[in-house]
């Protein structure tokens, strides 16, 4: 497990470092949406169980030490989106304006259930899987969802609805396409085109999904048995273009 989520933010890191251009825009680091730290701008993040800390690495041979944010306990994953940070807990997801990289400012708190899962965000859209047999979640709790959120106004964010899922993990976005990892049991691509009345696409039943990262018609994933890249271009069938295999 340690690998895969370390590969996943080296993507990132990669991502955002590979810019021909000297002033980064917000949200160039690509990471998967367990990750624990992440690259916007001239900025890295990372979160340990109760903090965020965000360091200037401007000068890439000096990065400087900036803020260190206290968060609370049961802190989780972290998602850059536009000029903010998305933290989720085990209690519910912050939302950090990074107008200025080095001094992130709380917006808002949206709170749920017990839980230690992820988030991602597309347009004005926060989505959040929520899943049983974890050693976060209040075992009485037998709740698998898909949440949608409303981010539109981000100090305010508010549940639109929930989809019952099987037991999701990670989940990634890209334009109208959410996918959704199932764990042992499968992967799922869903239309997010409208968020209100999320659909199906496709379930690949034999595809074991962790976590997922997509970008340009290519899906990063990472399952119980290694690390696998796909090509979605037509997304009704996946086709395999390269895998680091992993022991479980």
């Amino acid at each position: 497990m340690k690998i895969h989520l370390i590969l996943l933010s080296l993507i990132g890191i990669s991502t955002a470092c590979s810019s021909s251009s000297d002033s980064v825009s917000p949200g160039t680091g690509v990471g998967g949406s367990t990750a624990r730290f992440t690259i916007s701008g001239n900025t890295l993040y990372t979160v340990s169980n109760t903090a965020l800390q965000a360091y200037d690495i401007s000068e890439s041979g000096n990065p400087k030490k900036g803020t260190n944010t206290k968060l609370g306990f049961g802190v989780e994953t972290i998602f850059p989106y536009r000029n903010n940070l998305f933290i989720g807990t085990q209690t519910g997801m912050y939302i950090y304006d990074i107008s200025q990289p080095n001094t992130p400012k709380q917006v808002s708190l949206y709170t749920h259930i017990l839980s230690c899962d992820p988030v991602v965000a597309q347009g004005n859209y926060a989505y959040v899987t929520l899943r049983t047999g974890t050693n976060c979640r209040n075992q009485s709790v037998t709740v698998n969802s898909l949440d949608v959120i409303d981010i539109s106004t981000v100090s305010n964010p508010k549940l639109l609805r929930s989809y019952q899922m099987t037991n999701p993990r990670g989940l990634g976005a890209d334009s109208t396409l959410l996918f959704v990892g199932e764990g042992d049991y499968g992967l799922r691509v869903m239309d997010i085109s409208n968020p209100l009345d999320v659909k199906e696409l496709e379930y690949f039943y034999n595809t074991k999904t962790y976590d997922v990262i997509p970008t340009q018609k290519r899906l990063i994933v990472t399952g119980p048995t290694g690390i696998y890249q796909y090509s979605y271009a037509d997304f009704s069938q996946l086709k395999l273009l390269s895998q680091i295999p992993v022991q479980p």
